[in-house]
């Protein structure tokens, strides 16, 4: 296939920013090197970044303006998309980036910063706009956040020019009760809209192309409903273990790491109804009618796992309870399953299962649609059915959209086979797609909350998900590890779809 220009298109998908100054808390971490600065590398090779434009790193290690851009410059040479690095334009880039040493504690340290940015601002014209990115634990979001209102670094909520934001990345909260909790404490200094709570995978290009998909084709929303759909199938799977993480997994889990947040959000995506504009509020209301309608979950609706040893990609390897900084008799899931039951008008009686795990036997993020069998005797080979439709849009890692459908074999026995038409967007477009941090960076400069989560969605999602919570941590039964690492996950998972006569995909 290919691709046919258009110059209208093209010209909708100018992005524009305006002068800002992007403060990066806890810049010495692994998230700055890996993800964001590689991201504002490229967003400045495609020229989205504003000409009047600074980032400062703020963390409590003594080091210099030189040093900071010295170590950048390594981290952007490993870890971004694009390579090789274009010397001159890292030459450019790095007069632009300073750094500023202070405990996130002290007092002092905002004050200068304070001044720091003022002299930034006539240096190079960046108008007193600010955005302040939390790339920190979560435990330092309300103390961080003060102490920026108290230095006057935070803008009153009511004002429009000029302006602050606050980026700030996942978990938000633990469950309802601290998420409620957390939230109090930052609208004591900042307002809703100010408020940009991160979830990486609403900047992968195959997630945002949902709406694209379901709402600018005809021929899908149609049959979007349970009139024409059987069931549904997300699934997130991990080949890694948890590496070094083992103390934050032992407080978090899996339900609460990736559940809460990345998957909830894809359902709210596939099911949501069709917003009246592409305005962020419109679009997020449609996805908290979907949270609203979902049916509070019972103890059979749920599965939970923990990996034990086992051979993944050839290799021998340990099992959760061996990982690092884990409890020998530690209770904590690495896997989980659940199904859903959305009680409004399109999804009624549409059971959505989703998954995600650890230690599974690759990497793959994939939504499934699976539609009803086509009614009568034609075509089918005595009880056999023929397989059904499946519509399949994969996350990662190779972004595409594929169709099953049922076609004849040629010849006069006139078999039928279930084929595969495939879209890969590296193939068609014959790029790279962007990474979701430079999406998500950009649309924060420019005001654009539509793919970061407002404070009611990540509060029912926690309502939905903090019962089931409470139930497992009070469940006292030692059943792990129940699958070994390189399986599928534990046989209850199967069991949760076979009740119901379905069977997970095979991915």
């Amino acid at each position: 296939m290919t691709s046919i220009p258009n110059p209208l298109y093209e010209e909708t998908q100018r992005r524009f920013t305006g002068p800002c100054i992007l403060v990066i808390f806890g810049a010495t971490g692994d998230l700055t090197a890996r993800k964001l600065f590689p991201a504002l590398y490229n967003l400045l090779k495609e020229g989205q970044l504003p000409s009047q434009f600074a980032c400062v790193g703020f963390a409590r290690r003594a080091k210099s303006d030189e040093q900071f851009r010295q170590e950048m410059e390594e981290a952007v040479k490993k870890f971004s998309r694009t390579q090789p690095i274009d010397e001159s334009l890292w030459n450019h880039f790095k007069s632009q980036l300073f750094y500023h040493m202070s405990e996130f504690h002290e007092e002092e340290g905002y004050f200068k910063l304070h001044q720091r940015l003022k002299q930034l601002d006539n240096q190079l014209g960046t108008k007193g706009n600010r955005i302040f990115y939390l790339a920190t634990q979560p435990s330092y979001f309300p103390l961080i956040s003060e102490k920026l209102y108290q230095a006057k670094l935070i803008y009153p909520a009511s004002q429009e020019e000029p302006w602050s934001r606050l980026i700030i990345e996942k978990p938000f909260g633990h469950d309802l009760n601290s998420a409620q909790k957390l939230q109090a404490e930052l609208l004591k200094y900042l307002g809703e809209h100010q408020i940009y709570r991160i979830d990486h995978w609403l900047g992968k290009e195959t997630v945002q192309n949902l709406l694209v998909f379901r709402f600018a084709n005809s021929i899908f929303e149609p049959l979007w409903s349970n009139k024409s759909i059987d069931h549904i199938q997300i699934t997130v799977a991990e080949d890694l273990g948890i590496g070094n993480r083992g103390k934050f997994w032992e407080e978090t889990g899996l339900l609460r790491d990736i559940v809460q947040n990345h998957l909830m959000q894809l359902v709210t995506l596939v099911t949501m109804e069709p917003p009246v504009s592409l305005d962020a509020n419109a679009i997020r209301d449609e996805k908290v009618k979907v949270l609203q309608a979902i049916r509070p979950l019972e103890p059979k609706d749920a599965v939970r796992g923990q990996y034990g040893p086992g051979i993944v990609n050839g290799e021998n390897v340990i099992g959760y309870r061996q990982e690092n900084q884990v409890t020998p008799t530690s209770r904590v899931e690495s896997y989980a399953a659940l199904r859903l039951y959305i009680d409004n008008w399109r999804w009624a009686g549409v059971p959505i299962y989703i998954r995600s795990g650890k230690r599974l036997p690759k990497k793959s993020t994939e939504v499934a649609i699976i539609f009803k069998n086509s009614p009568g005797v034609l075509f089918q080979n005595g009880r056999r059915k023929n397989d059904p439709n499946v519509l399949a849009i994969q996350i990662q890692p190779d972004e595409g959209i594929s169709i099953k459908i049922n076609c004849k074999v040629p010849g006069p026995s006139s078999p039928i086979q279930p084929v595969r038409m495939d879209f890969k967007y590296g193939s068609y477009f014959g790029t790279t797609p962007p990474e979701a941090y430079e999406r998500l960076i950009c649309d924060a400069i420019m005001g654009d909350s539509t793919l970061f989560a407002r404070q009611d969605e990540v509060l029912l999602s926690w309502e939905l998900l903090t019962p089931l919570l409470d139930r497992w941590s009070q469940d006292t039964s030692d059943v792990f590890p129940n699958y070994p690492a390189g399986s599928w996950g534990p046989e209850t998972a199967d069991l949760l779809l076979q009740e119901d006569g379905r069977r997970w995909r095979l991915i």
